[in-house]
């Protein structure tokens, strides 16, 4: 008998994440970041969103939840020093929500420790509706009146969503991402300094897949 995805996933699993990346920022297109380069205009007004289609951080399920950080990124990506405002989809229970905060700030080891290395102080970490959705390969992201934005990748000539992939920096490691523009992108956190509005600016989308088994 063939086994199911959740016995295929190896022993000593400590998350094994699945789902769709939303992510939008102030660079023109495509962004300098993901191949190492310096923000244009030295500096990268951002966000970065993640929905679990299904997953499991330390056992617990957090499939169907969304986590979002709005970022201020003050020079080159990889530099780090970012400043974040982190939002935790509010259907989470207490026990999803500390799950995904392990994860994320980096707790939990792997490759979203890497990622969360960059970050040089979280500003604030909020509970809110989510509103994350793919339909016909483009994009929506809704935070209530903290964040609206819609994006679509750019197509190859066989219709295909043209890909970036094995570049220096990602935030879906190991997996491809998908070019795209972000034909609304507006942020509104005035208590962070965070109040940015931008059209036809870089967008990146992703199908991915993280796990880390802590070997």
């Amino acid at each position: 008998m063939a086994m199911t995805k959740e016995e295929a996933r190896p022993v000593g699993t400590v998350y094994d994440l699945e789902g769709t990346l939303l992510e939008a920022c102030s660079c023109s297109t495509p962004c300098p970041c993901w191949i190492g380069e310096d923000p244009d205009g030295g500096q990268c007004q951002a966000f970065v969103a993640y929905h679990f289609d299904q997953g499991t951080i330390n056992g617990v399920d957090v499939s169907g939840l969304g986590f979002v950080n709005v970022a201020f990124i003050p020079g080159n990506v990889l530099a780090g020093n970012w400043k974040i405002v982190t939002y935790v989809d509010d259907r989470a229970t207490d026990e999803q929500f500390k799950a995904i905060g392990d994860a994320y700030f980096g707790k939990l080891g792997g490759p979203l420790a890497d990622l969360a290395g960059l970050i040089g102080e979280v500003l604030d970490v909020r509970r809110a509706p989510i509103q994350h959705e793919i339909r016909n390969g483009e994009g929506t992201l809704q935070i209530g009146d903290a964040l609206s934005s819609e994006m679509a990748p750019y197509r190859g000539p066989d219709g295909s969503a043209t890909v970036l992939q094995n570049t220096v920096f990602s935030t879906v490691p190991g997996s491809p991402a998908y070019v795209g523009k972000a034909s609304k992108h507006d942020v509104n956190l005035p208590e962070f300094g965070m109040v940015w509005s931008f059209e036809g600016r870089n967008a990146i989308q992703s199908d991915y897949h993280i796990a880390f088994s802590g070997e």
